[in-house]
């Protein structure tokens, strides 16, 4: 009997041997794959139970039925979350009897309120969140809407309070219900109808019903979309409305083309710029419509840029690992820009999981003696999941398997499937606020270059996709030295080059306490940044950007450690653009000017693999 772990593919090659050559793949039908997998030598692996190959198959293939069903939320993580939630609360009578006189208190507080409201001297209100703007029109204030906001709003509060401090849950199972719970509320807010929404009842009455006509072409629209699994059109194509920075492709390999942007200065740099992006996403955020493009500015100011363009996995990629990325991608772009272009040292930048990556790569090349980096650049990038943000919700051991179950099926994880999950964790504002926008209010999306960038999706190959998961999220293997990098784990503490690190103040995706945990990780002097914005918007913010400030410090390797809160405090705040900041950090770890390159190139950037669908 042949035993090993469910759901995870063995290695691409044995340890220790020589990796295959990627180019010499075949596409090979899904059909041939799946029949390969019956026949896979499954290994056990320290700390998973061994399982028979025989029923393998079976469970992966109902696990993946199973996760397109249920949206690809595993239904045994939120079970053991809700009992583990219920028993709980069954078992803290203190908290029911609280949670009871809370009932009564709301009630009667919505009562006198709803009294009040009906002779239109409306008082007491409870005022909904910062940063929930559904209830702030003025037809909002009127009876009896006032009267159906206050009611949902009490509601939201005695729910948030009921799944939150409960004796014994488990924190991430906190968090589930809490989420799972707001899901609900969200979905059943007045704002969401017609009949108890002031505001699309007036837009309705004004165009005479079209709104409501429009409304339900564009949702007859999305629903096509999300069933046949296509994304929307992209509006601002690349290589015509974005990423038309001149330049070149310099190096292609089965996994990446190596941009190299063109001067617009007579001189150069001496150290040239790595950038390299996460492939949850097309490169071109970073080189967006000419005024949003940080590598235009980059080259304006005399750098040269290289940017490294991913590509667009497909089901006969399955097995790429994260030892490929970091292999035929930062390490495949540091031998070209060295070997070809003769720069002895280069400056590395990396984006979201492009900065976990360079991290990775920087960390390898420190414990082999490797001193062609002159400083490394982390945007929104975590080295350390142990606090990881609202993603989290989304990762755990039971969700893990059902979404590798899913990859294991298609050879991929799909983008729609990850889009999913990052709008549920903004679900007012992305889900339903957006339908009541779309559908109702006749109030069409707006169109700019980031957000036809973020309608431009990519797929995520199973095999990295799954180590990913596991060895950084769930294990947190990189912080606590137990990535393993040509078999041997790899250390951070290693890095001594200067790090520039930069978090952004509303991100969901890596919180800004998240990426400021590589401050102690290092041993090297590290210039941390917190700008305002999230994700994607606090990182593509050029200076004339309204509304931005940041915070800048630098923390010496040999000083004492500053909790996240406290530098906070005690950093510098400036206003505009952080751009400049980096920019003047950049210069003084660039070398003087000297000629551009001339090496040729093999095609004009943006390349081929931005375009593939």
């Amino acid at each position: 009997m042949i035993t090993g772990r469910v759901g995870v593919r063995p290695p691409l090659h044995p340890v220790g041997a020589a990796p295959p050559d990627l180019s010499a793949r075949r596409e090979v039908p899904r059909s041939e794959q799946r029949r390969e997998a019956s026949t896979w030598q499954w290994r056990a692996r320290p700390g998973y139970p061994e399982a028979s190959i025989e029923h393998a198959p079976v469970d992966l293939y109902l696990n993946a039925w199973l996760g397109r069903l249920t949206g690809y939320l595993s239904p045994a993580a939120l079970s053991l979350a809700w009992h583990d939630w219920a028993l709980h609360l069954l078992l803290s009578p203190s908290k029911q009897v609280e949670l009871a006189v809370q009932a009564h208190s709301n009630l009667l507080r919505w009562m006198q309120y709803s009294a009040r409201a009906a002779f239109g001297c409306p008082s007491g209100a409870l005022q909904p969140l910062a940063q929930d703007k559904r209830f702030n029109g003025p037809e909002w204030q009127s009876w009896p809407y006032n009267q159906l906001s206050q009611a949902f709003l009490l509601t939201q509060q005695w729910w948030h309070r009921a799944t939150s401090g409960v004796r014994g849950v488990s924190p991430h199972h906190t968090d589930v219900v809490t989420f799972v719970a707001r899901q609900v509320l969200d979905g059943a807010a007045p704002s969401n109808l017609l009949l108890t929404n002031p505001a699309a009842q007036r837009a309705t009455v004004d165009s005479g019903g079209r709104n409501l006509w429009r409304g339900a072409v564009r949702a007859a629209c999305d629903a096509h979309r999300s069933l046949t699994r296509t994304a929307p059109p992209v509006s601002f194509l690349p290589g015509r409305h974005v990423a038309i920075t001149p330049g070149k492709v310099v190096m292609t390999n089965p996994l990446i083309e190596l941009l190299r942007y063109d001067p617009i200065t007579p001189a150069v740099h001496e150290v040239p710029l790595l950038i390299v992006p996460a492939w949850i996403m097309k490169y071109y955020i970073l080189d967006l419509s000419p005024g949003n493009s940080l590598v235009r500015y980059l080259v304006e100011r005399g750098h040269t840029v290289y940017m490294i363009s991913w590509k667009n996995p497909g089901a006969a990629d399955r097995e790429l690992s994260l030892e490929d990325y970091r292999r035929l991608g930062v390490m495949a772009a540091l031998d070209t820009i060295v070997e070809r272009d003769g720069a002895a040292r280069v400056n590395a930048c990396g984006y979201c999981l492009g900065g976990t990556l360079l991290a990775i790569a920087a960390a390898a090349m420190a414990r082999h003696g490797d001193e062609r980096l002159a400083s490394m650049t982390l945007l929104a990038a975590q080295v350390d999941f142990t606090e990881p943000g609202e993603l989290s919700l989304f990762i755990d051991d039971s969700q893990v398997s059902m979404l590798e179950a899913v990859m294991w099926d298609q050879g991929y994880l799909d983008p729609q499937q990850m889009a999913g999950a990052f709008q549920l964790l903004r679900s007012n504002d992305l889900i339903w606020s957006r339908r009541l926008r779309h559908y109702l209010l006749d109030i069409p999306d707006r169109d700019n270059d980031l957000a036809s960038w973020n309608a431009d999706t990519t797929r995520m190959p199973y095999r990295m996709h799954s180590e990913y998961l596991r060895k950084l999220f769930l294990n947190n293997s990189l912080a606590a030295m137990r990535y393993v990098v040509e078999g041997r784990p790899v250390a951070l503490t290693d890095i001594d080059v200067p790090v520039f690190a930069v978090g952004t103040l509303t991100d969901h995706v890596a919180p800004w306490r998240s990426v400021y945990k590589i401050m102690p990780l290092t041993d090297a002097d590290v210039t941390f940044l917190l700008t305002s914005g999230g994700h994607n918007a606090g990182v593509v913010s050029p200076p004339g950007t309204p509304r931005r400030a940041y915070q800048i410090a630098t923390t010496a390797r040999d000083a004492p450690y500053i909790d996240p809160d406290s530098w906070q405090e005690q950093a510098e705040r400036r206003d505009g653009s952080w751009w400049p900041a980096w920019a003047d950090w950049l210069a003084q770890r660039a070398g003087p000017f000297t000629a551009p390159p001339s090496s040729p190139g093999y095609g004009s950037a943006p390349g081929s693999y931005v375009l593939q669908p």
